[in-house]
């Protein structure tokens, strides 16, 4: 297909430093994953003669799943503006993907060779495992034609998530399918370094913009880089970035992405050992992650400072332990390691008040700790009730063992536990080829 870009960008799980990766102190060790959320961008065609200043985004495996935006130069270096236009009888926003277009077109403009902007269609297509979905429901999925892109029966708003980052993933691609598809590849390439720091630096400022300048970007960093020790950037760094539309919003945003931010990623730091797999397991209920760290902070800020930083400071230590004995191969080492990194976790969420380890997350880890070929297991991140990481050893009768326990765990404590397909891998944002997108690219 002519004028058609496919790009994809991973999920992530934080194997270790969840809180501790707020602050530049302290790292944390995250996965990318096989799950991938993917944008396809193409050109709308037009009749001769006809302008549109239209963005089309839609993601097709949602019921009414369809955005439409005009846009606009802001006046004063404002960058550009979007008006999101009316699909059937409602318009239901979508901040994320607004931002992000905000965000991206506006960086577009300031490099000088965007010229005008053909109308672009841009479709959305994410891994099942991104969402929860009930044992019927699953197994008719994959026993259909639909395979790694199902066709979920429900709004995009009343999906459960499983909690692989996919807010993250999705500004990435959406970032580097405008960027791949606007500008010439002198300007912007993708599996340049440079072309990485470009987006890291870009989808950080929109994803920071989109969710309230919170969180410390290590999801981000996951999306572009993949595998790595992830050190935070200064928040400093995106101060003096206005609001979309503002004067002088452009030329600032553009002053952002061209500096050199002060994050750390450290690939070579992340490793599984050979025959070891990173798998995850969803519990189908979710956690709000802000309200987690808000607790957490509160806790550190307020209520016990020195506490908080004595735990954190061991906690980190642990976190090295375990990824020193991932990377340099020692498997007869990671029981020991995670066991100890646990227990400092629920000593955090006890003394903080926030459910990082629920009980019943504990008792699931503690039983799947004891099936044979699982070295052990984390409620990774901000905790709660994610889906589960998993550390086991990486063939099809540990598989087969995991998914009977967990049948069998679902069917006594009447909850819907299940193995995820997705995988850890190392390999951040990528091109794509078009084939395995199917029919999906009919779509309008």
């Amino acid at each position: 297909m002519p004028n058609t870009t496919a790009i994809s960008a991973p999920g992530k799980v934080l194997l270790a430093g969840g809180f501790l990766v707020l602050d530049r102190q302290h790292t944390g060790l995250v996965f990318g994953l096989s799950a991938r959320i993917n944008v396809i961008a193409r050109e709308i065609e037009t009749s001769k003669g006809v302008q549109l200043s239209e963005i089309i985004v839609e993601s097709p495996q949602f019921l009414e799943a369809q955005w439409r935006y005009g846009y606009h130069l802001a006046p004063e270096d404002g960058g550009i503006k979007l008006t999101q236009l009316q699909v059937g009888s409602d318009i239901i926003p979508n901040h994320f993907v607004e931002v992000t277009l905000a965000y991206a077109l506006t960086y577009i403009i300031t490099t000088g060779h965007a010229g005008s902007f053909n109308p672009v269609q841009l479709t959305i297509l994410a891994d099942n495992d991104y969402y929860s979905q009930s044992h019927s429901h699953y197994q008719h999925l994959h026993s259909g034609p639909a395979g790694r892109f199902a066709k979920f029966p429900t709004k995009l708003k009343d999906a459960h998530k499983t909690g692989l980052g996919s807010s993250a993933a999705l500004v990435t691609a959406l970032t580097a399918a405008l960027l791949t598809h606007y500008l010439p590849q002198s300007v912007f390439d993708l599996n340049s370094a440079e072309g990485k720091r470009t987006l890291h630096n870009l989808a950080q400022a929109a994803h920071s913009a989109a969710q309230g300048k919170i969180g410390s970007g290590f999801d981000v960093a996951a999306a572009v880089y993949g595998s790595c020790v992830y050190r935070r950037f200064s928040p400093s760094l995106l101060r003096d970035v206005p609001d979309i539309g503002a004067p002088g919003f452009a030329p600032a945003l553009a002053a952002c992405v061209a500096r050199e931010w002060d994050a750390e990623f450290r690939k070579e730091d992340a490793r599984m050992p050979p025959g070891v797999a990173l798998r995850m397991c969803d519990v189908d209920c979710g956690s709000q992650t802000v309200g987690l760290v808000k607790q957490v902070l509160k806790w550190r800020e307020q209520t016990d400072p020195s506490g908080a930083q004595a735990l954190w400071a061991n906690l980190q230590a642990r976190n090295e332990a375990l990824g020193a004995a991932l990377s340099s191969d020692r498997k007869d080492a990671i029981r020991g390691a995670v066991e100890q990194v646990r227990a400092l976790v629920r000593e955090m969420s006890a003394a903080s008040g926030a459910a990082i380890e629920p009980q019943s997350q504990t008792a699931l880890l503690d039983g799947l700790a004891g099936v044979k070929g699982v070295y052990e297991g984390v409620a990774p991140g901000a905790g709660g009730y994610d889906a589960l990481a998993l550390l086991v050893r990486d063939d099809a009768e540990t598989e087969g063992r995991i998914k009977e326990f967990l049948q069998k765990w679902s069917e006594e404590k009447d909850v819907q536990v299940r193995l995820l397909g997705v995988k850890g891998e190392m390999e951040g944002v990528r091109r794509e080829g078009l084939e395995q997108y199917g029919g999906w690219l009919g779509l309008v």
